[in-house]
């Protein structure tokens, strides 16, 4: 009797001792709502990229760190501060994937893809980043992806605009959200733009934070976005790049935002848009909106011609967007997907359970979404089913020694059931 206390009493010890795990801090497990909302993103962006002509591709999670290094640049926040880096055990810097653009971009290169150019891609999956978790931000996130590489083209531009703004609409989120656009125009424009803005922030070095000081040594055009109340009029004060931009930039914003017009897709232009690594060109936009608290980017992207370049290929035009999944869903909604099944079976007599899954079988392979009600009480199952959101109910059950059938729900549905049955 003492031994099997003295078990009893270890093994409630060793119960306590063992804590549950927890997930990682800025990750998140997903069930039933806001999964299904965070699938019908997906779903959607699957058939739009469809009708727009871009193919599949999918890239590695973990990637040499010199792809993100070169790409993001090394005296970035994301490469200093935000990135997954380690050795892997053949001594080589691996990095988890912070963003798709960089590695669809090494694949464009290593596996020749430059023959099927201009190459319209689409992706999504998870990326990974060490930052603050925020409303809608995770260590561990997912995008939607969206590029076109080897095209020069604006209508590639004007395209890809197109394609996230019907993205959008299709959600059900487009109202509230504003495509802002602005134009960083070609190299000979940005270098001389970086040099009156560099002439301009030297000139008010005294009014700047340390966070603007140290950029102005190494990325200029990030100051004029800075959140810094201390930057903001010196930013503000800034020259525009209009002054700055060839004849042939200018009719290449004019080409992207009339095709836009032709669209139909609504703009507005914000001068202080800015990328500040030197391989973005042209077309910068972000489609915005006051619903998701300070970060109001639902989706932002550009041309960035000079990319695959720094990676090691060929001079090749590119341009590209990207969308947090977890930040669309929390703005589609809660009624925009519908979760209800077809069709719940609820089997009253166990001696009819054959033929209940006979039915089952039909009504799947018929493509209706189904479910059985066939354990418990029997007096009870039909009341069981009936609280399972479903467009009709199948009750299978005996009176009097005789089968019956009985159908409920959608009228269009219930014919539709009716004939799979009668076809048994």
């Amino acid at each position: 009797m003492q031994n099997r206390l003295d078990a009893a009493a270890m093994s409630k010890d060793k119960s306590a001792r063992i804590a549950t795990p927890q997930p990682v801090r800025g990750t998140q497990d997903m069930l039933g709502d806001f999964a299904d909302r965070f699938q019908h993103v997906v779903d959607r962006f699957d058939r739009v990229r469809r009708l727009y002509g871009y193919k599949r591709v999918e890239v590695p999670v973990i990637e040499p760190t010199a792809v993100f290094a070169r790409s993001l640049g090394e005296t970035t926040d994301v490469v200093s501060k935000e990135m997954y880096s380690f050795e892997d055990r053949g001594g080589e810097s691996v990095t988890l994937r912070p963003e798709f653009t960089a590695g669809i971009a090494r694949a464009y290169i290593t596996n020749g893809w430059q023959q099927y150019a201009p190459l319209k891609v689409a992706t999504h999956g998870p990326l990974f980043r060490y930052e603050r978790p925020q409303k809608g931000r995770y260590r561990q996130f997912h995008q939607l992806d969206a590029e076109v590489l080897g095209s020069d083209s604006p209508l590639a531009d004007a395209e890809l605009l197109v394609f996230a703004d019907q993205l959008l609409r299709e959600l059900g989120i487009a109202e509230g959200v504003t495509l802002t656009l602005n134009t960083l125009g070609d190299a000979a424009s940005r270098d001389a733009w970086r040099a009156a803005l560099v002439a301009h922030f030297e000139g008010h070095k005294g009014d700047l934070s340390e966070d603007s000081l140290e950029r102005l040594d190494k990325n200029p055009l990030r100051i004029l976005d800075s959140k810094d109340p201390r930057d903001r009029p010196v930013a503000d004060s800034a020259p525009d790049i209009d002054a700055y931009l060839t004849s042939e930039a200018q009719d290449f914003f004019g080409a992207v935002t009339a095709g836009l017009d032709a669209a139909g897709v609504a703009w507005e232009r914000n001068a202080r848009l800015v990328r500040g690594l030197d391989y973005y060109r042209h077309t910068a936009f972000e489609f915005v909106t006051d619903r998701l608290g300070a970060q109001g980017t639902v989706l932002g992207g550009g041309r960035y011609d000079g990319l695959i370049e720094a990676l090691g290929g060929p001079p090749t035009a590119a341009v590209g967007w990207a969308a947090g999944i977890e930040r669309l869903a929390m703005l589609v909604a809660d009624d925009a997907v519908d979760n209800r099944l077809d069709l719940v079976i609820a089997v009253e007599d166990d001696g009819l359970l054959p033929y209940a899954m006979k039915t089952l079988a039909a009504m799947r392979g018929k493509g209706l979404a189904t479910e059985i009600v066939a354990t418990g009480s029997p007096r009870k199952r039909f009341d069981k089913a009936g609280k399972i959101p479903a467009r009709a109910l199948i009750a299978i059950g005996s009176r009097d020694g005789q089968s019956y059938t009985n159908i409920r729900g959608d009228s269009e549905l219930t014919i539709t059931i009716s004939a799979i049955i009668r076809a048994l």
